[in-house]
């Protein structure tokens, strides 16, 4: 069918949802706003569903959320019996009617499905699959995205958001569905009558948190230390399991931002309410000027990533960016489990091929084997089954990604922002017991390693042409690949669309070890890296720079070069 045929099928159909019938009104006789909704199904695939809340095949809405939920339980239902299903949501515009559409759904089909009674983060998600032993997970959340947007993780039994085989599978089932009279679905009530549609009970997310809790090293020092946070959940659902595991740790003086303290999809105070973004932060820094405090946490809307902000020699706040942090918790983890004897045999942590190469020096400082992945987090959770497949999870020591995802433990399979900010809370409070800032302890590990500097920049690509330039983008680099950036020759080129790394002065060529994925990575002179892919739930290019110098100065001189020529070469 063509766009303007779907719109017409869509504004004569008796929607349910009000909104719908009120937008397809509205854009009636818009040709570009109704081909934008029109022009594709929104695509499902190993991070699920993502998109603006809207009417239209390009959309979130119940139409598309319940014709994804068929699909996946028809997934379900081929390799499972009597299969059972955790749900859980943020606390973004629709995210409870959509989990509760999710039930619906998965309740036709017989599939029971056990939804958290209240908003919960991502991470308790993932505990919750394994914990409750069920065969699959499905959180409602757009992350770190604008107010306009929600989403849909699919997540299988291990806890993991699935991999390419069950995405590809589920997106057949997905394209034999009709949008409107092919998933069945069934009455709420009607569904929990039947113990179709279960509440998670209170015990499994008392059991996130005590798992959370055993990974402190140090709880003596945390209570001694008196450290004076400020904490914001940007309105989303980190507020209680954050807040809650502080105050097990023995932290009391937690001061929250009060405009972002309470669960609100529309992020008044933050169009983008990601703790990666300067603005997100900007009032949780305005109330550590006021308050004086040691250290500012922000979480994102379902809780699985955390920025900070710590005081200098000036009282001034410095946001730190999440290779720092990746980076401090590895040295911290490494250094103070090494002292202590608790260093497991063969340890292992994991990181992505985007993130800082700092921690490959800090692993083998400390014998750690740093293993690095595609860029993902479900990439790194494989290697925690990897682990628990062989017998010896506990090998696993932490995992992040430099976009503020961090995992210490094995109790969830996703970055997890509470045990995340527990861990950086009880890396500052030791700090500040052998009279050290977090600062220093930073420049510490760079006058240890060298000095890392990292940036990572994004080419918006809206809409039906912006999807074209992505790909046009993509291809012409792999057709013309650039030979020097930024004044620095390109000595070899990792492609990953192809599982091909080619060295440039002598064109041999050899196979890359991990799956394809759209990447290209540049390794130039003098350990100057950039690496650029498509994302994989927003409509832009993100290109990653990497430069090191012996001084910040120089390095962020350097990045200020290539940074700018790669826009170029990019076409922007």
């Amino acid at each position: 069918m063509t766009e303007m045929e779907l719109y017409r099928r869509w504004a004569d159909y008796d929607l349910e949802d009000p909104d719908l019938k009120a937008e397809l009104q509205e854009i009636a006789g818009d040709e570009e706003a109704i081909k934008d909704r029109f022009y594709r199904d929104l695509a499902f695939g190993t991070a699920g569903l993502r998109g603006v809340i809207g009417a239209g095949t390009n959309r979130m809405n119940i139409y598309v959320v319940r014709k994804a939920t068929q699909g996946f339980a028809d997934y379900i239902n081929a390799h499972h019996e009597k299969a059972s299903v955790a749900i859980s949501y943020d606390s973004r515009i629709k995210s409870d009617l959509f989990a509760r559409e999710t039930a619906c759904v998965l309740a036709a089909n017989g599939i029971t499905a056990k939804i958290y009674p209240q908003l919960m983060p991502v991470p308790c998600l993932s505990y919750a699959v394994r914990a409750m032993k069920c065969q699959a997970g499905i959180m409602i959340t757009a992350s770190h995205n604008p107010s306009k947007y929600n989403g849909y993780k699919a997540y299988g039994d291990d806890g993991c958001q699935i991999g390419p085989e069950v995405a590809d599978e589920v997106l057949a089932n997905i394209a034999k569905i009709d949008i409107f009279e092919g998933a069945r679905t069934m009455d709420y009530e009607e569904a929990r009558k039947q113990g179709l549609i279960q509440d998670i009970p209170a015990e499994v997310a008392e059991g996130f948190l005590d798992a959370v809790q055993s990974q402190q090293i140090h709880p003596e020092v945390v209570q001694s230390a008196h450290l004076k946070l400020v904490y914001s959940p940007l309105n989303g659902s980190g507020n209680i399991p954050v807040r809650t595991i502080l105050k097990r740790i023995g932290i009391e003086d937690v001061t929250v931002v009060p405009e972002q303290e309470y669960p609100d999809g529309n992020f008044p105070t933050c169009p983008f309410p990601n703790p990666e973004i300067r603005e997100a932060r900007e009032y949780g820094v305005k109330l550590c000027q006021k308050i004086g405090a040691d250290l500012m946490l922000a979480t994102d809307p379902d809780c699985d990533r955390v920025g900070i902000a710590v005081p200098d020699q000036n009282g001034e706040y410095v946001l730190i960016t999440g290779n720092e942090v990746g980076a401090m918790l590895m040295e911290y983890i490494c250094s103070q489990r090494t002292a202590m004897g608790t260093m497991p045999k063969d340890p292992v942590a994991v990181t992505t091929i985007v993130s800082t190469a700092i921690v490959d020096k800090i692993a083998a400082a400390y014998g750690v084997e740093m293993r690095r992945v595609l860029t993902g987090f479900k990439f790194i959770g494989e290697q925690i089954y990897e682990l628990e497949q062989l017998g010896h999870p506990e090998r696993y020591i932490m995992g992040f990604e430099e976009s503020y995802g961090y995992l210490v433990g094995t109790h969830a399979r996703d970055k997890d922002a509470v045990v995340a900010s527990m861990m950086i809370c009880e890396m500052a409070a030791y700090l500040k017991s052998i009279g050290m800032s977090v600062l220093e302890f930073l420049e510490s590990i760079y006058q240890k390693y060298g000095y890392y500097y990292h940036t990572q920049k994004s080419f918006f690509c809206e809409g039906a042409a912006g999807m074209e330039r992505m790909a046009e983008i993509m291809q012409n680099l792999q057709n013309n690949p650039p030979k020097s950036i930024g004044g620095y020759t390109v000595l070899a080129v990792d492609n990953y669309i192809t599982s091909e790394s080619t060295d440039v002065a002598t064109g041999a060529v050899t196979k890359l070890t991990l799956p394809k994925s759209s990447v290209l990575y540049y390794h130039c002179t003098d350990d100057v890296t950039v690496c650029i892919r498509p994302s994989g739930t927003e409509p832009k290019i993100k290109a990653y720079y990497t430069t090191v110098a012996p001084t910040r100065a120089e390095a962020q001189a350097m990045e200020a070069g290539i940074s700018a020529d790669f826009a170029k070469i990019l076409g922007f």
